[in-house]
C-alpha cells in the first residue's frame, strides 16, 4: 500500500496555530490533504497530531487520524523521522507500507503534479527516498558570514575570483515531499538515505513559512501560481 503521513503538530510558537491558520481562507494543513487526495495515489491519508483541534480540521478536510501523536514524540526537538516511524509502524500492524510519503502541513505551494512526479521517480530509479529539492537563487561558494569582530569575510574566499557561471549549481531541501520506501526506512529509520534521489522544484512554489513575512511572501506566491495555472 501506499501511505501519506502529514505530520501537523500543535502548539506552534512563532506563529501560533500555523498548521490551521486561516491561508487565503482555508486552514494551511487543507492544502497538504487536498493535494494528497488530488493524486489518487494513496490507500491511506494519515495526519499525524497531538491536537485535537487539528484532528478536527484534517478529518473535515478527507484525511484520517487514527491515533493521536504521544507527547514523548510532539515536542520542539522530535525529529520528523520519529513522527514517521511511530505512524508506519502504527499501519503495518495490520497492512505493509510499499511507499511512504511525508507531506508536510506547511505547504500551501505543493503540487499534486510533483507528487506524482516524486513516485514514478522512486519506481523508475529504485531508488530509496526522493525528496524536493530547489535550487540555491545565488551561488553559495559566494557567501559571506559575520566574524566574531563584526567584520565580513567570505566562508569560501578560494572562490573570490570565481566566476559565478563556474561555480556548481547547488540545491537545499524544500520542506515539502519525501517519498520512502517502506521497507528501507523500517530498516534504517532514515527519511534520507542511501539511493537518495532529488525532485527538482521550480523555486516559485517553494517558501519557508516559519514568520508572518514569510506566511505574507507565500500568499502572494500562491495567488500569483494560481492565477497562472501553475498549481
Amino acid at each position: 500500500m501506499n501511505l501519506a503521513v502529514i505530520p501537523a503538530r500543535g502548539g506552534s510558537k512563532r506563529i501560533p496555530g500555523k498548521n490551521i491558520r486561516p491561508f487565503l481562507g482555508k486552514p494551511l494543513i487543507s492544502y497538504s490533504i487536498e493535494a494528497a487526495k488530488r493524486t489518487e495515489l494513496f490507500d491511506r491519508i494519515i495526519v499525524s497530531t497531538d491536537s485535537g483541534q487539528i484532528a478536527e480540521i484534517a478529518q473535515k478536510y478527507g484525511a484520517e487520524v487514527p491515533f493521536m501523536r504521544p507527547a514523548e514524540i510532539a515536542d520542539d526537538f522530535t525529529p520528523t523521522q520519529n513522527v514517521l516511524s511511530h505512524a508506519i509502524k502504527f499501519v503495518s500492524e495490520k497492512t505493509p507500507v510499499d511507499y511512504m510519503c511525508c507531506i508536510y502541513a506547511t505547504a500551501p505551494l505543493i503540487s499534486p503534479k510533483y507528487i506524482k512526479q516524486g513516485y514514478s521517480i522512486i519506481l523508475e530509479k529504485g531508488a530509496n527516498t526522493v525528496f524536493s529539492v530547489t535550487t540555491f537563487p545565488h551561488p553559495i561558494f559566494r557567501a559571506y558570514k559575520i566574524n566574531p569582530e563584526g567584520f565580513v569575510e567570505m566562508i569560501w574566499p578560494e572562490h573570490g575570483l570565481t566566476r559565478s557561471n563556474d561555480l556548481p549549481e547547488t540545491y537545499h531541501d524544500a520542506g515539502q515531499i519525501y517519498w520512502i520506501k517502506g521497507d528501507n526506512f523500517i530498516a534504517t529509520g532514515k527519511m534520507i538515505s542511501k539511493k537518495a534521489v532529488p525532485l527538482i522544484l521550480p523555486r516559485y512554489l517553494v517558501q519557508d513559512i516559519d514568520t508572518p513575512e514569510d506566511w505574507e511572501s507565500a500568499e502572494l506566491m500562491y495567488e500569483n501560481c494560481k492565477g497562472k495555472g501553475l498549481i
